[in-house]
């Protein structure tokens, strides 16, 4: 199991999985560690002279350390905003675990830390037959949920936990996103997650989107670290 290492999941898409991966990148970084990033599947891209490129990917690539070339970062990338698996059958490309973890194993053995951000939630599927819980039990990582803010959050942490729990793979921790500037009765909503899910958040990022690209968690990769 590669302690060292993360997998970014959320309670869905849109919950700020790229936010707090790269916010944990930046602190291991300032705490003077090599790291290396993956977002190895990817749908939502533009189109450029260098090829298909994805904010996410792109994101992540900035804040890590690690030289490394934009296709071992998101080997794969698809230009439609949709479910990642429908992208691939419509341009005829099977994604393949695999080689995502070949291609994580090179990027490890040049780094301190590897952080790896999955695409939509841990069950999105990334082919006909494996979702994103297949990927992270490939590539022997724990799984650090970000759980967004908002209505409905406390039954999708808690499916999201049972659902990690069920594949097996180990459960890094949990981060608060705020996705809004103020969440009804967010104080008993965060108790009760620190409830349910057994354990405190790692952080609470704040809502306050122009700094998100500047972001970064300190005390959380402090923890994270402790446990390596």
């Amino acid at each position: 199991m590669s302690a060292r290492s993360f997998f970014v999941t959320g309670t869905d898409t849109e919950v700020g999985k790229t936010v707090v991966a790269c916010a944990l990148v930046r602190a291991f970084v300032a705490r003077g560690e090599r790291v290396g990033v993956m977002k190895p599947i990817a749908s939502g891209a533009a189109r450029t002279p260098e090829g298909l490129r994805n904010a996410d990917a792109l994101s992540l690539l900035a804040a890590a350390n690690v030289p490394l070339t934009y296709g071992q970062v998101n080997p794969f990338c698809f230009e439609p905003a949709i479910s990642p698996h429908i992208a691939a059958e419509d341009a005829k490309i099977r994604v393949d675990i695999g080689m995502i973890a070949a291609g994580f194993s090179a990027i490890r053995n040049r780094s301190d830390r590897v952080v790896v951000e999955g695409a939509g939630g841990w069950l999105a599927p990334v082919n006909a037959d494996e979702s994103m819980a297949d990927l992270a039990r490939a590539l022997r990582l724990p799984a650090l949920l970000v759980v967004g803010l908002r209505l409905g959050c406390l039954n999708h942490a808690q499916l999201t936990r049972l659902a990690i729990e069920s594949a097996g793979v180990p459960f890094a921790g949990w981060i608060a996103n705020r996705m809004q500037p103020a969440m009804a009765r967010e104080a008993e909503n965060l108790a009760t997650l620190e409830r349910r899910l057994g354990e405190p958040p790692l952080a609470i990022v704040p809502f306050d989107p122009p700094r998100a690209g500047s972001l970064t968690l300190e005390n959380a990769a402090a923890r994270l670290a402790e446990g390596s």
